[in-house]
This record gives C-alpha cells, structure tokens and sequence, in this order.
C-alpha cells in the first residue's frame, strides 16, 4: 500500500466514524420530502427574484382581470405539487421497487411536460415566460435528487 492510499484510507474511515449513517437515511423519507420541497422552493425564489431584477412583471390576464403571478403563489406551485408527487412516491416505494425508477422518468416529464399547457398560452411578456419555464426546468434536477435519495433507503415495508 502507498504513502498516498494509506492517507486515503485513514481520511474515509475518520469521515465513517464521523457519519456513521448517511444523510438520506438521517432524513429519512418524510425529511427527503421536506429537504427537496425547500431546495426546490429557494431555488424557484431565486430565479424568480433574477426575473424580476431582468425586468419580468409576472402579469397577465385571467378571466379578462389582470393578475399576478407573486412570491406565495409561485411558492405554492412549487410547493405542493412536488409534496404530493413526493410524497406519494416515497409511500409507494416501501412496497414496490418499481415506483422510484418510474418516478425519476415521469417527475421530469410532468414537470417540463407542464411549461406548454401553463407558460407558452399566457399573454406574459417575453421575461416572465422565461424566467417561469426555468422554474419547471429547475425542478428536474431537484426531484431527481430527492428521488435518488429516497432510492438509496432501500425498501422496508412497514409493519401493518
């Protein structure tokens, strides 16, 4: 064994006894939900507070009344579609392996799926459309990872 693997072995068991469980497994599949729930929230805020500033209104018309798209209602967008996808997903996996891998092909599906029906018909301006349709994108990345969290649990049925 070389000078540098000896080190590297030393530096792996010293992080295992550090952390002895992994940080999915910590969570647990409630705290997967929830993490990816708030990770997916902020990171929605984010591009929406950089549509603003790259002067998106987020107006448009409903039932020929202007309106808004603000803060707490693209929160609630984010928010509970992606909580009950989860939710179900992660509930369903106790008892079938096959629920995270169809999870982790119709989470993007629905999610980019989403932007033609909701986004492309609306009379936004140009800015809002943009920085609305990468907040459907930017829930591909971060329910992928909430999926594979929940995947690396494993499945443990629980006891009826």
């Amino acid at each position: 064994m070389n000078k540098d693997t000896a080190l590297d072995a030393v530096a792996r068991s010293s992080v295992a006894e550090a952390h002895p469980r992994s940080l999915a497994r910590r969570l647990g599949r409630p705290g997967i939900v929830a993490a990816t729930v708030v990770a997916a929230v902020l990171v929605n805020l984010l591009i929406y507070t950089l549509g603003r500033a790259a002067g998106a209104t987020y107006m448009f018309t409903a039932a020929g009344q202007p309106a808004e798209v603000d803060a707490i209602t693209l929160i609630g967008f984010t928010a509970l579609p992606l909580a009950v996808g989860m939710s179900i997903a992660a509930t369903l996996s106790l008892w079938w392996r096959w629920v995270i891998p169809a999870a982790l092909i119709v989470a993007p599906v629905l999610e980019l799926g989403s932007v033609l029906p909701m986004i492309l018909p609306s009379d936004h301006e140009t800015a809002s459309k943009v920085a609305l349709a990468l907040c459907h994108a930017a829930l591909v990345p971060v329910s992928i990872v909430g999926l594979r969290a929940i995947r690396s649990l494993g499945r443990k049925a629980p006891r009826a």
